[in-house]
């Protein structure tokens, strides 16, 4: 019963961490037990945003020892930033366990994000020139006001509202998921993937990381691979309705696109509410009115639908 929410500006940029907390906290009912949010600010030329932790939110109750933990495992983090010729040129403690650093780096991005990730505890959410991914444990407010979300400019966003099923209650296991190690490619989803295994190891052979349990990551990274290939991101949508078994509905985003994709049964919900300036879709519609004061018309999209919208 996940919600999940995305938006995107047209012609210009908004306070997409407000809006995105907002429309997430619409949905709180939805699910309980984390929230996330991929969004998207004004690239840096030559600049990267990476997000990472270095344990979880529960680990902090298991004694003093793990703060000595957190403190040996991000000086590690840096120490192999530093080896690999990488250059933080800015850095924020958001959490005492999650971390936000811009750097610089013109070598290879896999082996950096493997590099980072050989480190106990250390865990990459994102990568990218222009993508930021947030996630936790809490409601939206919890989330938003943790991480400083209030403020942040972007053009487009997807957020997730979580009601634990089949996985742990954790933040490896909360949406959104970064597509590892390709930059800027986030996926929310709501509903289940029945060949999630059999696609997974297909993947995987082909050289695909994964990094946590839950069926929703299987959607980033299969998005990123056709991608790479040199698909558009519709193509990639239409296919995955042919080749994903189960019932869904997900977003996806990219450094400039927003996306979305129905399964053949259309058993998940969406409202779809499109304006010449913004596009904003949700599992209900109370979470596009947190965000448009005004009387507003809204329609749901058509099973096996597959929409796309450029920032």
């Amino acid at each position: 019963m996940c919600g999940i929410a995305g938006l995107i500006h047209r012609n210009g940029k908004s306070n997409v961490g407000q809006e995105m907390t907002n429309m997430l906290q619409a949905l709180k009912h939805r699910g309980p037990d984390s929230t996330g949010f991929a969004i998207y600010g004004e690239p840096v030329e030559n600049t990267f945003v990476m997000r990472f932790k270095v344990a979880e939110q529960e680990d902090l109750h298991s004694g003093l020892k793990i703060h000595d933990e957190i403190t040996d495992r991000k000086q590690r983090v840096d120490e192999t930033l530093k080896t690999l010729g990488v250059k933080i040129t800015e850095l924020e403690e958001a959490t005492e366990y999650a971390f936000r650093y811009e750097i610089q780096y013109d070598g290879d991005m896999k082996k950096l994000a493997d590099h980072v990730e050989d480190i106990e505890g250390a865990e990459i959410l994102s990568m990218g020139s222009a993508l930021e991914l947030i996630k936790d444990l809490g409601d939206a407010t919890v989330v938003s006001d943790a991480y400083g979300l209030d403020d942040f400019t972007g053009t487009h966003g997807i957020g997730h509202t979580r009601m634990a099923t089949e996985s742990d209650v954790d933040i490896r296991s909360a949406h959104p998921y970064w597509a590892y190690p390709y930059n800027d490619i986030a996926v929310v989803h709501n509903g289940q993937l029945t060949n999630y295994w059999l696609m997974r190891r297909h993947l995987e052979r082909q050289g695909q990381r994964f990094v946590s349990n839950c069926d929703s990551e299987l959607l980033a990274v299969y998005t990123a691979v056709n991608l790479e290939k040199g698909m558009t991101l519709e193509e990639t949508l239409k296919l995955s309705i042919e080749e994903i078994d189960g019932v869904f509905t997900y977003l996806v985003t990219t450094k400039d696109q927003l996306g979305m994709a129905k399964d053949t049964m259309a058993a998940k919900p969406m409202v779809l509410y499109e304006s010449d300036d913004m596009v904003a879709l949700a599992s209900e519609e109370v979470a596009i009115r947190a965000i448009i004061p005004h009387e507003i018309d809204t329609w749901d999209p058509y099973d096996e639908e597959v929409r796309v919208w450029q920032a």
